[in-house]
């Protein structure tokens, strides 16, 4: 009997080798090609060729655009970052690490459509039948209406879905699914590859909403081939250390809304839970100001975030350490070599430690300021003034750039209370807005003015 002629294919990109190199010779990535069988060309007619419309050219302003109709999920933070609901035929790709809560998020968003009287089906390839109601048991879902389809090949579950035409399907996990029309083993590529396109391509013909589950690699990359992320219209990653109880979920990319949004969700013993005002997990209640603490205001998406920065200046030995949490490593030596330049502030024997409070990632610069001003401050040994915020970009010059949307990042902290506020001068408002009562705000242009104002406060 003849060998099956086999083939290496690339886990990053999914371009294929018929011998086995430690590079990829398409995307360069070392270490990702894995034998699989090749395909065989037998076959004249394509797989996808039922599923393929005929169009005629037609003139963009001839062609009839309305707003997409949502259906909200009923959690407010899920509904955000999906940019308002599900969309109608939409596919959404979640990764996130092992037992994060993809499952649990889902399953309480499927119930919660289904007692508004929208037809759900959840699709489990990893748990039985009697596990997913194991699960809504502990979640506190009695009585759930959700229909349960425990199967892993495609063809039956595009034939469930076909007969019972539900509003949303939620496939659990798309690297267990595998196609009849491949012999390689489920989560591998080409499985993965065709899987997703048959089921978006359903979900276009149809119109029910997929979501898809995705597993993430070590580096928590969504893993699979990287096409998986450009076929599907959202993408989510779900992010949170699994021992604190706050999770967040970013839209990496959307085609019905913003990216970068965030949604701030607990969770509870009940399940997953919203958080409206996430500031307030970011901030540490200290009854008193302490030294080497400044807060300050952030964006993710769309929303202000109050995040506390919090530095540690301690004298070092002959090789001071610098370290950050929550910030770029490197950004921070430049600013302490600012510090020392432009407002004359030397930490050249100093060990740095920065940090952001509560997990959070700031990769923006406008946490610049805050970042000095709290080394300052641990430096000196003097706490910042109560209700104190600041925010903006430093440049290697000494000067203090905007930051974009300043006006909405001072209204939220006037909001919750802040008093005090030093910010660059382009962010500064315009006089007698009443938006920003009981907030003083002090406008500087230089780094060591910011020092000098500070001093006075």
């Amino acid at each position: 009997m003849a060998k099956e002629k086999t083939q290496f294919s690339c886990n990053e990109c999914g371009g294929s080798s018929p011998k086995w190199l430690g590079k990829c010779p398409h995307c360069g990535a070392w270490n990702t090609l894995i034998e699989s069988v090749a395909e065989s060309s037998a076959p004249a007619k394509n797989r996808f060729a039922s599923l393929a419309k005929t169009a005629e050219v037609i003139a963009l302003a001839d062609i009839e655009a309305s707003d997409v109709e949502r259906t909200p999920t009923g959690h407010d933070e899920l509904d955000r970052v999906l940019g308002g609901g599900i969309v109608e035929g939409g596919v959404v790709l979640i990764g996130g690490d092992p037992g994060i809560g993809k499952s649990t998020l889902l399953l309480q968003a499927l119930d919660a459509l289904q007692r508004r009287g929208q037809n759900t089906l959840y699709v489990t390839g990893e748990e039985s039948g009697a596990q997913v109601a194991l699960r809504s048991r502990r979640l506190g879902l009695d009585g759930s209406q959700v229909k349960v389809l425990a199967e892993i090949q495609l063809e039956k579950i595009l034939a469930t879905l076909d007969a019972t035409r539900p509003t949303i399907a939620v496939i659990d996990s798309i690297q267990t699914v595998y196609s009849e029309q491949l012999t390689s083993a489920p989560g591998s590529v080409a499985q993965v590859r065709e899987c997703a396109a048959h089921l978006t391509r359903a979900a276009k013909a149809s119109g029910t909403a997929i979501v898809l589950v995705g597993h993430v690699t070590k580096e928590g990359a969504l893993a699979g081939p990287r096409v998986l992320e450009h076929m599907v219209d959202t993408v989510l990653y779900f992010e949170g250390d699994t021992h604190s109880s706050f999770r967040l979920i970013r839209a990496i990319k959307n085609r019905f809304g913003a990216v970068n949004e965030i949604g701030v969700f607990a969770m509870t013993e009940k399940g997953l839970k919203g958080v409206s005002n996430p500031s307030a997990i970011f901030l540490s209640q200290h009854p008193e100001p302490v030294p080497g603490s400044c807060v300050m205001v952030t964006l993710e998406g769309t929303r202000p975030l109050l995040v506390e920065i919090q530095a540690l200046v301690d004298s070092g030995g002959p090789s001071p350490r610098r370290l950050s949490v929550g910030l770029d490593r490197d950004r921070l030596a430049m600013l302490l070599a600012v510090l020392h330049r432009h407002a004359g502030v030397a930490c050249m024997d100093q060990d740095v430690f920065v940090n952001a409070v509560g997990g959070v990632r700031i990769s923006e610069p406008a946490a610049d300021l805050a970042v000095m001003l709290a080394i300052t401050s641990s430096l000196r040994g003097k706490p910042l003034p109560k209700g104190f915020i600041a925010f903006g970009e430093v440049g290697l010059a000494g000067e203090v750039r905007p930051a974009p949307r300043g006006q909405e990042r001072l209204k939220e902290a006037a909001k919750l209370g802040f008093s005090v506020a030093v910010v660059p001068k382009a962010n500064a408002p315009k006089k007698n807005d009443k938006a920003f009562e009981g907030l003083t705000i002090h406008a500087v242009e230089r780094i060591d003015e910011a020092m000098s104002l500070v001093r006075g406060l």
